[in-house]
């Protein structure tokens, strides 16, 4: 298997609380890191997907907005006001 070594640095309690989500999840610390870096990256595409979605066509309606959260059974929330 091919990989990229890498040395991060964590504050004490954030590497403990790492330890411990990845026991829980039963992966490796290795694991668990990569699949959250991935889970973020993906999230950073998506928010420059959706920018450029807003530049282009303008913001999603809120019929939109329902229709894709009943789509992918989620609950939607509702921006908080001001």
């Amino acid at each position: 298997m091919n990989v990229d070594r890498l040395s991060i640095t964590l504050d004490p309690g954030l590497g403990a609380a790492v330890r411990k989500a990845a026991k829980r999840a039963g992966m490796s610390v290795s694991a668990w890191i990569a699949d959250a870096t991935a889970g973020r990256i993906r999230n950073e595409a998506l928010r420059h997907a959706l920018n450029a979605w807003d530049a282009e066509d303008g913001p999603l309606t809120d019929g939109e907005l329902d229709a894709a959260s009943q789509s992918l059974g989620m609950r939607r929330r509702k921006p908080r006001r001001k």
